[in-house]
């Protein structure tokens, strides 16, 4: 991916000091991982020389890793056992796969600059992290199994030119003289791994120079293979000896098959397949394990891209070099199918597989191609497994585990990740067979190729404008064809092994996900997401919202998170899978100051967002009032259809902040530090100031941001916006976690709703719009699971002379309709509307017996969600003689809420009205609501203004 570009001026902002009121720097995450001194942790990697081409970097690796064992001892028993047509099928099939994935390497890697890693660097910066950890482990180990597979194909080799027979006794002038078996070709196996070792440990170049002169050798051979093929004459070839049958019955294997020359009877013979039993393992071979053996001479295709942390221009060659030895080794292998096809007996190829050897014009030839293409594949992958794990342990994807894997020697070469690789190399030796790991390792690179295949494709998907690669010849569609065919390959070969490397993916890429940090590479699931979103935003029409599908979409403003946990923790149970925004405002005026300062205020409030696990957006403004600012977040906060319809305020009062967030890592939530020289004072949320009469201090007069007269202006505009409104008090005395754990039954955990206008005695309707918002939210709470044992009860406020059966009866067919299950009681209040009446005299007294009317004869008429004309807004409106409600009715009404607190609930829902239409009583209304929620422990007054109830379907 692109590297970032050096800032030409640092991107600052300014933070309040909130001791001093002055405006501090404030450096976002982008300026600190792009200042001198963060890059000065990692100019270490850059700094050593690149100095491979694209012949000696990528072409040669990626030639002799691709040819190695098949094209001299394998080429023969792919052909033997599967025929030519089914050998070239299987060519085609092999190489459509890694075609598709060498045009999503060229791709990635002429994006921008790569580094060390290769493969793992590509996918980990286009998918992030976790998938990028998890598939380099596997493609670590891919490149460690590979090298191993080479290695033992080695010791084969040597073991079938200079190993003794079975009886022990070699012929009189003959080479085979090395000791044979298991523990004699593990000797020998790891004698050649030391050998690897040794260059890998003295660098890259030494290793480049190492592969050029291989490459010559190799290229010799195959020049006399070729020529062989026409010069040699027929010949009869002394078979190798087979595995003994059991209980000596049944027909002998033969001992002897011939080099026929190019005959048509020979190539009709070897035209269909013929799978028998593999002489070196005695399993029964099928197209699956054949192609797993074969398609290893496809993995080398990542040999170049291994490298890109040493070559001079990764995004320049990785392409050229990677398409140009694919094409060759294509061609080869198809013309030595056809040759060996037309000229030599199947039960040649399917019992020597070094025959190439006994054919050739000078044999020792072969032999030594076959060393040295198979020692260079070894050690390319050595090579290979070592820079991806010293690029996953630079990256700290699995904390102190790898950090010894950084160390490096002067010339930057990863000496402990090689000896680290040398040693599981040593561990997979102990399998002894070629064909046994072949499976695993063809899986392996499989899974690494398709992930490769779906980091190309998610780039494309995610129409990223930074997605611009210089090589254009690739599409989705190719990407996606990748991606089926390594699948279906892999569950063909073996689906137990392919099943068992998925789960152990998964479960790396959930440990990378829990247990890393967060990266800075850019994640390619968020570009996805974005797209996504975006798409579907466009969709969610508000022209067909309907109330059957209303849900709560909160805008809950906070003044400081440290006295605000409670609340927040609780407005996140009550928003039902709706829109939930954390709000703020902070006071300024932008034409004063140097930059914004609440962008890097948002690390802070993400970092509260995580910390209490919450599923909400921050949205934060800056105003010259508040009032201002919530207008402002009102307006804006959202977007198409997701929008807040319900603002939530914290309650204006006098009581005493405290702090909540006792975690000082959140607490001093940061932006990454820059050095240790660095003592920039960390970003936090301010402290609460608590002055000496116990009130929170802050900008205003009387000690507060805003004064009353303001906090009633905010809850009069979100109700002139359509917007419902809660208020919340005492939720500083609300702990979630305390809460829940405290009710051991079912049934210990009350809320309490009170669905009627409280400051409105004259009235006691409980069917309009607010009631039945009450009810709703006290629905949506106890739909939670965390809050579904709690019961909801339900308080109907009854006076002498109704029949209190009846209004019971009727609630409960409202509540029935409305599948709302909850405990009404009804609750006389005669004594406090009493109160209520002495203070007003008669002139009040004909209201009640129109509402009482309306109760007894209008709601069985009307039905229950209808009113009289203008009742409506006689209910939700502050009553007009708000001045002459005593502050002796208001607090026997308190008193009557706290008598009915048996056993007392966690929560209590309590009617907001309307502020009055004059802005001069504003004060008078904020104390009344005051006196009457008084002492109540955490409570929501609450005013709706829409409708979000229905009984229809």
């Amino acid at each position: 991916m692109s590297e970032r570009t050096p800032l030409l001026h640092y991107r600052l902002s300014t933070s309040v000091n909130e001791q001093s009121g002055e405006h501090q720097p404030c450096l976002p995450r982008e300026a600190v991982e792009q200042s001198p001194a963060f890059s000065r942790r990692k100019s270490a990697h850059h700094s050593r020389p690149k100095k491979l081409s694209t012949f000696f970097g990528v072409v040669i690796p990626t030639l002799l890793s691709m040819f190695s064992v098949v094209v001299f001892l394998r080429i023969g028993f792919v052909v033997g056992q599967c025929g030519l047509y089914q050998a070239i099928a299987m060519f085609l099939v092999a190489y459509f796969i890694i075609s598709m994935t060498v045009l999503s390497v060229c791709a990635i890697s002429t994006n921008g600059a790569l580094d060390a890693g290769g493969a793992y660097y590509m996918i980990s910066r286009a998918l992030g992290p976790e998938f990028g950890g998890s598939l380099g482990v596997m493609f670590f180990l891919a490149n460690v199994c590979s090298s191993a597979l080479y290695i033992l194909g080695l010791v084969e080799a040597i073991v079938a030119t200079f190993g003794l027979p079975e009886d022990g006794v070699s012929p009189a002038g003959s080479l085979q003289v090395l000791p044979a078996g298991y523990w004699w070709s593990l000797l020998y196996a790891t004698g050649i791994l030391l050998l690897c070792l040794l260059v890998c440990l003295v660098g890259a170049e030494i290793y480049a120079k190492a592969s050029f002169i291989i490459f010559l050798v190799v290229m010799l051979v195959l020049a006399t293979i070729f020529i062989s093929f026409f010069a040699v004459r027929p010949r009869t070839i002394l078979l190798p000896a087979a595995p003994p049958i059991l209980n000596g019955t049944g027909p002998q294997p033969p001992t002897m098959a011939n080099f026929t020359g190019f005959k048509l009877n020979t190539l009709l013979g070897n035209l269909d397949a013929d799978y028998a039993v593999d002489y070196t393992t005695g399993t029964m071979m099928s197209f699956a394990t054949v192609f797993a053996v074969m398609f290893n001479g496809c993995t080398g295709i990542m040999a170049g891209s291994n490298m890109s942390g040493d070559l001079k221009n990764p995004s320049y060659s990785i392409p050229r070099g990677t398409i140009t030895a694919v094409i060759f080794t294509f061609i080869i292998y198809n013309l030595l199918s056809l040759m060996v096809a037309c000229s030599c007996d199947r039960i040649l190829l399917q019992r020597d597989y070094s025959f190439l050897r006994d054919i050739n014009v000078w044999n020792p030839l072969v032999t030594v191609g076959v060393y040295s293409s198979t020692m260079s594949a070894a050690m390319s992958n050595l090579i290979g497994a070592s820079r991806i794990l010293y690029a996953l342990a630079r990256d700290d994807l699995f904390g102190t585990v790898l950090s010894p894997a950084k160390k490096t020697s002067g010339n930057g070469n990863p000496w402990v990740s090689v000896l680290l690789s040398w040693f599981l190399v040593q561990l997979v030796l102990f399998t002894g067979k070629l064909n046994t790991i072949a499976s695993i390792v063809t899986i392996f690179f499989l899974l690494v190729y398709a992930a490769v295949d779906l980091a190309c494709l998610a780039l494309e998907w995610a129409s990223a404008p930074n997605f611009r690669p210089t090589f254009r010849y690739f599409t989705w569609h190719t990407c996606v064809l990748g991606i089926v065919g390594c699948a279906v390959m892999m569950f063909l070969i073996n689906s137990i092994y392919a099943s068992a490397s998925i789960a152990f993916m998964l479960l790396l890429l959930l440990l990378i996900h829990y247990l890393s940090p967060t990266s800075s590479w850019g994640y390619i699931s968020q570009a996805l997401i974005f797209h996504q979103v975006r798409k579907y935003l466009l969709m969610l029409d508000v022209r067909k919202d309907h109330v059957k599908f209303w849900r709560p979409q909160v805008l809950l403003m906070v003044s400081n998170p440290r006295s605000s946990v409670g609340l927040i923790t609780f407005i996140n149970d009550i928003k039902k899978s709706g829109l939930y925004v954390l709000g703020h405002v902070q006071l300024g005026d932008l034409d004063t100051l140097p930059s914004d300062p609440l962008q890097c205020r948002y690390d802070s409030w993400l970092s509260l967002v995580d910390h209490l696990n919450i599923k909400a957006f921050v949205n934060l403004t800056l105003a010259d009032s508040v009032r201002h600012g919530v207008q402002h977040l009102l307006f804006i906060s959202g977007l198409g259809g997701m929008r807040p319809n319900t603002l939530v305020l914290g309650f204006y009062d006098d009581c005493t902040p405290k702090d909540k967030l006792t975690d000082p890592a959140l607490a001093d939530a940061t932006v990454p530090t820059q050095d240790p020289e660095d003592e920039r004072p960390p970003y936090h949320f301010p402290a609460l100031r608590v002055s000496i009469d116990g009130k929170e201090e802050g900008n205003g007069e009387n000690g507060k941001v805003m004064g009353p007269q303001e906090y009633v202006a905010v809850i009069a505009d979100a109700m002139k916006m359509m917007k419902n409104v809660a208020l919340a008090r005492y939720f500083h005395q609300f702990d979630r976690a305390s809460t829940i754990s405290s009710s051991p039954g079912k049934g210990a955990l009350y809320v309490d709703v009170w669905p009627v206008n409280l400051l409105r005695p004259d009235s006691s309707s409980y069917v309009d719009t607010c009631s039945l918002f009450l009810l709703q939210l006290a629905c949506v709470l106890n739909m939670v699971r965390a809050w579904r044992h709690a019961r909801l009860r339900l308080f109907l406020c009854v006076e002498e002379g109704r029949s209190l059966r009846g209004s019971e009866g009727k609630l409960g067919q409202l509540l029935k309709e409305l599948r709302i299950k909850a405990n009404v009681y009804t609750v006389p209040w005669d004594q406090q509307v009493a109160l209520h009446w002495q203070r007003q005299g008669e002139a009040g007294k004909r209201r009640p017996s129109r509402q009482s009317r309306r109760e007894e004869e209008g709601l069985g008429k009307k039905g229950l969600f209808e009113e009289e004309e203008g009742d409506a807004d006689y209910v939700n409106s502050f009553p007009s003689n708000a001045t002459r409600l005593s502050d002796e009715y208001l607090s026997a009404v308190n008193r009557l809420i706290l008598e009915q607190a048996h056993p007392p609930p966690a929560v209590r829902f309590l009617y907001l009205p309307r502020p009055p239409a004059d802005t001069r009583r504003y004060t008078a209304y904020l104390r009344q609501l005051e006196l009457l929620t008084k002492d109540l422990g955490p409570t929501l007054l609450i005013h709706g203004v829409t409708p979000v109830l229905t009984t229809d379907l």
